[in-house]
């Protein structure tokens, strides 16, 4: 029987992938130990245990970009944590370690080489984290889930997604699932439907933008589905065929219903609108390292998508451009049939399968 440790959290961007291919694994080894190593502050503190795995909890490492007294204790803390991993590696009989960036990944992978246990690396934005950027330097198993991404030894294994999204593949999954989320959400079915997201805590851009050109969406004939976030700072503009919510917990429906997006650009985010086949305006987030904007050019280059800089999404640019593509339903299904050329449904399983090539050390893959 295989233990598997997988490390990373944080964020959903590194949560979901997680926790997607620990249900793959579960699925092909039903008897295979799976356990996560996060911290008690980030997602994976709620989520992790909602799904049935067991989290191994350390403490949270922020690299120092300055020189100050939490640079002066980095070293020692790290050394501490990496010790108490390889514990854990050692005591648990871990086979394998994958990591997904975030604050658990790095002690992960420098716990796993201590303990002398192979790793697997998956890095979720085209520009990738600096703990995947240090994991790589000692890893041949590097999966990514762009083309564009550049680590050594790399292999395109895509971004792991939930099983109810890469089912929306599916022609007829997803036409199903289309009539229970215009019954969910309160959409008229025989309206087409804009899908507004900017993520679980909102996008301030977007949200501000969409809601004052609202009059405008609905009156293209378009239901609009607005998923504002749980720190919006917007508020329902109450039109027949809005609907407005601060948090969804089905995003699988609210792709379904989809037929064109508007959204930020995380890793994730444009995995799933790829593999559903879901034609976008993407607003990538201005601050960070930029990684939104590099996510989203597999999608822009194959025709399934379009980039709008955060600064220049007004409601002068949405009666421009976005009002008259609603009304070009041609348009809108030649970006859907692009989209979907690059979408990767089977992510989980090209990952998991790089891992069988980590725990059988047949010397990793490249693309």
């Amino acid at each position: 029987m295989t233990t598997y440790l997988l490390a990373g959290g944080g964020t959903a961007g590194h949560v979901n992938p997680l926790l997607a291919t620990a249900d793959e694994l579960r699925r092909r080894e039903p008897d295979a130990t799976v356990l996560v190593l996060g911290t008690a502050e980030g997602l994976e503190a709620r989520l992790v245990p909602e799904r049935g795995h067991e989290l191994l909890t350390i403490p949270k490492l922020p690299f120092p970009r300055r020189p100050n007294g939490a640079a002066l204790r980095f070293p020692d803390a790290l050394r501490r944590t990496i010790a108490q991993v390889a514990s854990l590696i050692r005591s648990r009989g871990v086979d394998v370690v994958v990591g997904f960036g975030g604050y658990a990944s790095a002690p992960g992978y420098l716990g796993a080489r201590r303990a002398r246990v192979p790793f697997v690396i998956h890095e979720g934005n085209a520009k990738p984290g600096l703990a995947n950027v240090l994991g790589a330097r000692f890893s041949p198993y590097v999966g990514v889930s762009f083309a564009a991404t550049r680590l050594p030894n790399a292999t395109l294994t895509g971004m792991p997604l939930r099983r109810e999204v890469t089912a929306l593949a599916d022609p007829g999954v997803r036409a199903a699932a289309r009539l229970e989320a215009a019954a969910a959400f309160g959409l008229d079915p025989a309206r087409p439907t804009l899908l507004v997201t900017g993520g679980s805590l909102g996008a301030r851009r977007i949200n501000a933008t969409v809601v004052a050109s609202a009059p405008a969406l609905v009156d293209a004939g378009w239901n609009v589905l607005h998923i504002a976030g749980n720190q919006s700072e917007v508020a329902d503009p109450g039109l027949p065929g809005y609907a407005f919510v601060h948090y969804c917990d089905r995003m699988d429906l609210a792709l379904a219903a989809a037929d064109l997006a508007v959204s930020r650009a995380g890793g994730s985010t444009v995995s799933e609108l790829a593999v559903v086949g879901v034609p976008s305006v993407l607003v990538p987030y201005a601050v960070g390292n930029g990684e939104q904007r590099f996510n989203a050019l597999d999608l822009v280059n194959a025709g399934g998508a379009r980039i709008v800089p955060d600064a220049e999404f007004l409601p002068e640019r949405v009666s421009a451009e976005l009002v008259p593509l609603l009304g070009d339903r041609s348009r809108i299904d030649a970006m859907a049939a692009a989209a979907r050329s690059v979408g990767i449904p089977d992510a989980a399983e090209r990952l998991v399968q790089l891992v069988g090539r980590a725990l059988a050390g047949d010397g990793g893959g490249r693309r």
